[in-house]
């Protein structure tokens, strides 16, 4: 790791990324992709020690509140959080100037800051949402090597639940001859439902690689599966999207099993559920772009 000083911190979709890297070591992770113009190696995570005092700036500027998002690009837990601290010095900002948040993580450091988000989730609103990818143990530990497994991220989601805050599970990547079975996704479904979500985010069955991305992720195919990486290129070439040959089975379970439910996962309306702020106090519901 290596700390910088950053000059903004609150995008325009009111995210944020404290960290820029990750140590998680996901296989398929598109945050390698080289059109972010990353200029340091993607372990050697970039600090942004100054993100708390930038956030207080921004939101002490902003004329309504809404929704902060953290954990699109880079996971705001990794293991170095424990002792920065940053990402919890953020909520601490969030919570002080009475703004939601949603939280994307692979990571069970998350609880350590359950205070905080009960907190949020009492004035206005909080969403921890984490990935889902396999349900096979196994297989997760080789696709997501330096995390906690999705067992133990079922068991975060639990958790964050029965303190009444809000979750949701973004399942992807699907990866194509790895993990697109029907007995991988009801498996996660079943650990979706049994965690209480209120929210699935996916955008089909099938992963997508770009420069930068596509090398490491065949790198890794030939290290743990030898011949996957033909198959890929023999099946998609140099194409961004690449699609499992049961996207359209998978993707009719998914709605059917979410429909009977009352789960949302509609692509537009579970982002929308992500983005929309609460103020319990005065009973308003707001879009993060009102």
């Amino acid at each position: 790791m290596h700390e910088i000083e950053a000059k903004s911190i609150l995008s325009a979709r009111n995210g944020i990324n404290v960290y820029r890297g990750c140590t998680h070591g996901c296989i398929y992770c598109d945050s390698r992709s080289t059109c972010y113009q990353m200029d340091h190696a993607f372990e050697d995570v970039a600090v942004k020690r100054n993100a708390p005092e930038l956030l207080e700036d921004a939101l002490r500027r902003k004329r309504r509140r809404c929704m902060i998002g953290t954990g699109s690009m880079c996971d705001p837990y990794l293991p170095l959080e424990r002792e920065t601290r940053l990402t919890r010095r953020c909520l601490e900002v969030i919570d002080r100037h009475g703004f939601g948040v949603s939280v994307l993580t692979k990571s069970d450091l998350l609880l350590r800051d359950l205070d905080l988000l009960k907190r949020i989730n009492d004035r206005t609103k909080a969403v921890v949402c984490t990935t889902f990818t396999t349900y096979d143990e196994d297989l997760c530990r080789i696709l997501e090597p330096n995390v906690c497994t999705t067992r133990r991220r079922f068991e975060m989601l639990r958790t964050c639940r029965e303190q009444g805050i809000h979750t949701g599970v973004w399942l992807c990547p699907i990866l194509p001859f790895l993990n697109d079975t029907e007995e991988n996704l009801r498996g996660l479904l079943d650990y979706c439902f049994d965690a209480g979500v209120e929210v699935i985010v996916n955008f089909g069955m099938g992963v997508t690689l770009r420069d930068g991305d596509r090398q490491y992720f065949y790198a890794q195919l030939d290290r743990h599966f030898p011949g996957m990486k033909e198959r890929y290129i023999r099946s998609f070439g140099d194409r961004y999207d690449c699609p499992s040959p049961n996207a359209a089975r998978l993707s009719r379970i998914l709605l059917e099993e979410c429909e009977s439910r009352g789960v949302i996962c509609e692509p537009e309306a579970a982002m929308a559920y992500l983005m929309e702020f609460e103020d319990k106090q005065a009973g308003e519901q707001l879009n993060l772009f009102t």
